[in-house]
């Protein structure tokens, strides 16, 4: 009978596994590098939204307090250029003098640096900073950046961007 003999057969052979097993492991290690890559670039795009987000509202920052003196709302202080002194006075606002009849905040929270595993947060520079500063000059914030020293996969350092 035809069918007892397939019934005893039924099954792989060992010589079936062994290929199975290396069309897996060929599979798998195709597919690992190329997750780590898309997991890198989903963390630049944070990264590149982040300095973004928070670059934007310096600069709205830095424009109400612009328009604040313009409009004799408040004085102009000597040595003050009209950036925070930090990066929370961006969360906490500020009413401009009566420029708006609420504090205005520019942002809801600090964006966190995705590459940043030690907490080190960003780094800082002030107005009368270098552009390529690494130490924060304190009067005020007017520029952020990643602290992070890896290289990015484009080629450049992220702290560069």
């Amino acid at each position: 009978m035809v069918s007892d003999q397939y019934t005893k057969n039924a099954g792989l052979t060992l010589i079936e596994l062994v290929i199975a097993m290396a069309i897996l492991a060929v599979l798998a290690a195709t597919v690992i590098p190329l997750s780590e890559v898309t997991v890198t670039r989903t963390k630049e795009l944070e990264l590149r939204r982040a300095l973004r987000d928070i670059r934007s509202a310096l600069d709205a920052y830095k424009l109400d307090y612009d328009r604040a003196v313009a409009e004799k709302k408040i004085f102009a202080t000597i040595g003050s250029v009209g950036y925070p002194e930090d990066l929370d006075k961006l969360i906490e606002g500020n009413d401009w003098g009566g420029l708006y009849s609420f504090k205005k905040k520019y942002l809801r929270r600090i964006p966190r640096d995705p590459f940043d595993r030690d907490d080190n947060g960003w780094g800082l520079r002030a107005y009368s900073d270098e552009a390529d500063s690494t130490i924060w000059g304190g009067r005020d914030v007017y520029d952020v950046y990643s602290q992070c020293e890896k290289i990015s996969l484009d080629g450049s350092y992220y702290r560069e961007w």
